[in-house]
């Protein structure tokens, strides 16, 4: 094969590559992200497309800069091109100057998505709830109607008798506090979720909420959202935790007020 007809080819496989990546699509059939339930969603999803299409741009210049080098280059005779024009600092340079350009104008487009989900504080009135994860399951934790958590003790944690906080019996903060292993909330409500690993590294990811976030053991995390629509939705790990991370998921249950109510009570009961 001739370098020219290389450098054709090149050139019309990196074009061909970047229609279904701009129309979201593969084979004719159009790729619809999960559906969005979040208040934050729009602008995570609007960060994902302003980034694919930054990558795309970059990774179809760098195919033809080496179309063009292919072209030009590649049938010579009479020797090959062992320097790059200008000399290779300058071309270190354009790199370092790309990649950094890219670098910092995605974190600049996506830091305000990124801050109303941790940076910016959460709201006076947003329900707080403790979620833990352990080998391989994740727990719920909600204050009862004095609005405190029982204190955590790890050496109490019982999970064959629901224990699954370790809390006390003689705590009187916590006689009245919730544990569950489904993470129910209220539509429309903002959450202030509480996040701490039992053992070793895992991962809270709930595709609706557009919410991905690892625990790290020994350290708290948090994080808010509210959630828009009534429904059930998986919750997975996305980090490999042990033998059981296949089977290591939970549900989010968003209910409407009157029927969160209900629940409460129930689990209070």
């Amino acid at each position: 094969m001739s370098s020219k007809i290389f450098a054709v080819l090149v050139i019309v496989i990196a074009l061909a590559s970047a229609v279904p990546i701009i129309h979201h699509s593969f084979l004719g059939a159009t790729v619809a992200p999960p559906q969005d339930i979040s208040t934050h969603g729009y602008e995570i999803d609007k960060q994902m497309d302003e980034t694919m299409l930054e990558a795309g741009l970059s990774f179809l210049a760098a195919q033809l800069v080496l179309g063009f080098f292919v072209w030009q280059f590649g049938g010579r005779k009479d020797g090959v091109l062992k320097n790059f024009p200008g000399g290779a600092k300058y071309l270190v340079l354009a790199a370092v100057l790309l990649v950094g350009a890219e670098v910092i104008a995605l974190g600049a487009m996506g830091t305000k998505a990124w801050a109303k989900v941790y940076f910016d504080k959460p709201s006076a009135d947003a329900m707080p709830v403790q979620v833990q994860a352990g080998q391989f399951a994740f727990y719920f934790h909600y204050p009862g109607p004095d609005g405190k958590f029982g204190t955590i003790h790890p050496e109490k944690i019982d999970e064959g008798s629901g224990n699954y906080f370790g809390l006390a019996d003689d705590d009187p903060a916590a006689k009245d506090d919730i544990q569950s292993g489904e993470f129910v909330i209220p539509v429309n409500r903002e959450i202030h979720l509480m996040m701490h690993g039992k053992d070793v590294g895992h991962s809270f990811y709930v595709r609706e909420l557009r919410i991905q976030q690892d625990f790290v053991p020994g350290i708290d995390l948090s994080m808010h959202f509210t959630a828009t629509k009534i429904g059930r939705y998986e919750i997975v790990c996305t980090q490999l935790c042990g033998l059981g991370h296949y089977n290591m998921k939970a549900y989010l249950n968003v209910m409407s007020q009157e029927d969160f109510d209900k629940w409460l009570k129930s689990q209070a009961g």
